[in-house]
């Protein structure tokens, strides 16, 4: 389970502390079940960002805790791997090596790095590219590649900032559908950030508002949508409509 207490964080200028500083998550409180995927959904400058780097350890927060199974955690862990919207591969490696990349920092053998390497590449779809190098594959490809890195770790809690932003629409769509089917073989937790209403609604379990100025939460919304999910099928439901609605509406609240 995952856990966030009342965490605030405040953002001062760094040549004049003594200004104001921007209050970028203020009281932020929110319990994320094992397994779960939540999307975090709001206007730029709400402090998702902010909340999910707080969640990996990259970013300390002024107030409140993290609490991972009963852990306080304040510092990154390999229970918690990020995907960034930009990719983030090392040119000078291949596939593989960028795969490999995190578990040759901890030390885990060559074989045995290999084969868990090579176990999620398969996985994201990408058996057969071991050797290719980031510049010679698409943007979608390599975002796959950003996934089976981090899922090769095998972290309790997946986050995952923007991951789709910088692809076409139609890439987007093929890696949205990538994602449910990865999570569904494994037993991860999925924190999504997103500015994409239909997209919230069709990954999630669940859509957290937040607001801007101080980033808070607005409102949660349940999504009582059956899985495994399909795009066309969803969009067609009824309930979809209904809660892209109360969602957009809450938006502009």
């Amino acid at each position: 389970m995952l856990e966030m207490r009342r965490l605030s964080k405040v953002f001062f200028e760094q040549n004049d502390p003594r200004k104001p500083g921007l209050v970028a998550l203020f009281d932020i409180s929110l319990t994320i079940r094992k397994n779960e995927f939540v999307s975090l959904l709001g206007p730029s400058g709400c402090g998702k960002t902010t909340l999910i780097r707080i969640i990996a350890g990259l970013i300390v927060p002024d107030c409140g805790e993290v609490v991972v199974d009963g852990k306080t955690v304040t510092v990154p862990g390999r229970d918690r791997c990020m995907v960034f919207q930009q990719f983030g591969l090392l040119p000078w490696r291949t596939v593989l090596g960028n795969v490999e990349f995190g578990l040759e920092i901890e030390g885990v053998g060559k074989a045995q790095r290999h084969e868990v390497a090579c176990q999620y590449l398969e996985l994201v779809g990408l058996k057969g590219f071991e050797n290719y190098f980031p510049h010679q594959i698409s943007g979608g490809m390599q975002q796959r590649v950003g996934i089976a890195r981090a899922l090769a770790k095998k972290p309790q809690i997946l986050l995952m900032d923007e991951p789709f932003g910088a692809v076409d629409a139609q890439t987007r769509e093929q890696l949205q559908e990538e994602l449910l089917r990865i999570w569904a073989q494994t037993d991860t937790t999925v924190v999504f950030v997103t500015h994409s209403i239909d997209e919230a609604i069709y990954l999630s379990d669940r859509v957290v508002v937040m607001q801007a100025r101080p980033g808070r939460i607005k409102e949660e919304f349940a999504v009582d949508l059956p899985r495994p999910r399909w795009e066309g099928d969803v969009k067609a439901d009824p309930r979809f409509s209904q809660l892209r609605a109360r969602l957009r509406e809450c938006l502009k609240a």
